[in-house]
């Protein structure tokens, strides 16, 4: 695997800085089902690029989560035009990071990337929880004629029968999702935005307790008035320390195997919406190794 030097990296940290790598960072900006809003393949670049400017320390983690992480970040690379291909591209690449026993963290690109994401979990694990944070619940079997659009990510998700998924933030669905959504009841658990006030996160604790979780968020789980930057965004989403709240119970309570975050469309000259996803992505990572 080819990396980025640390300056140029995720976090930008100074060249000088040695330390022996736990995290893999894989830009794989791809974009080629989206149905509203585009821009997404320059999601990775800006959030790299917006990390730069995140502080090194956490006042809640009282450190420098990086200096117990090591973070290194692939080199950027041709993606696939053709959809299963970069599928196949992007499991190989989570498959060579597991091989050598690292966390991955891919930066997308449009939710369609996470199936190739998992296939090597999948692989690996007995059982592979996903824990999944999206305004839309990505069940469609197909959408535009598309098996693999992002409107299905988390269908071919569960292809595979060993995963299951556990959604938040759910406020836009289909009326063709709903029988597909009952009839797998036992696999598929959803914390919709309209019951937030009502959420038992108890319940979430006991339901990831002891597992195997991968983690999947689209930007666009994030209410629209934080993250307007998405191709789809939506009121009534998840704010900063909701979110926060249920990834640190995920850390505590499970095995966090690897994580993607995706969707993100910059906006010229907002840089803070980068920004953001920048710094969720180095919350995530900070909360696997550190709790």
């Amino acid at each position: 695997m080819k990396y980025l030097s640390n300056k140029n990296g995720f976090l930008g940290i100074d060249n000088k800085f040695t330390f022996k790598e736990k995290a893999i960072v894989v830009p794989f900006g791809l974009e080629k089902t989206v149905s509203y809003g585009g821009g997404t393949r320059n999601g990775p670049k800006e959030i790299i690029k917006a990390s730069h400017q995140v502080e090194l320390y956490d006042e809640e983690l009282n450190c420098e989560p990086f200096k117990k992480i090591g973070i290194k970040t692939l080199k950027p690379f041709k993606i696939e035009k053709n959809v299963k291909k970069a599928l196949s591209v992007m499991s190989k690449i989570n498959q060579g990071i597991l091989e050598k026993k690292l966390f991955p963290m891919t930066l997308g690109g449009e939710h369609s990337i996470t199936p190739g994401c998992i296939a090597p979990f999948a692989k690996k694990f007995k059982n592979i929880c996903l824990l999944h944070f999206d305004a839309h619940a990505d069940l469609r079997d197909s959408y535009n004629g598309e098996k693999f659009s992002h409107a299905s990510a988390i269908r071919r998700c569960l292809d595979y029968p060993n995963v299951s998924v556990i959604s938040f933030g759910i406020r836009n669905i289909s009326k063709e999702e709903i029988p597909f959504l009952k009839n797998n009841s036992k696999r598929i658990k959803i914390f919709w935005a309209k019951d937030k006030s009502k959420w038992d996160l108890n319940k979430f604790k006991r339901l990831i307790k002891n597992k195997n979780v991968y983690i999947t968020f689209d930007v666009d789980g994030l209410d629209s008035g934080i993250m307007p930057a998405t191709g789809t965004p939506e009121p009534g989403g998840l704010f900063w320390d909701e979110t926060l709240s249920i990834l640190k119970i995920a850390a505590k309570n499970s095995n966090i195997v690897g994580a993607d975050l995706n969707e993100l469309s910059p906006i010229k000259g907002f840089n803070s919406y980068n920004f953001l996803a920048a710094k969720l992505v180095y919350k995530i990572l900070s909360y696997k190794f550190l709790y």
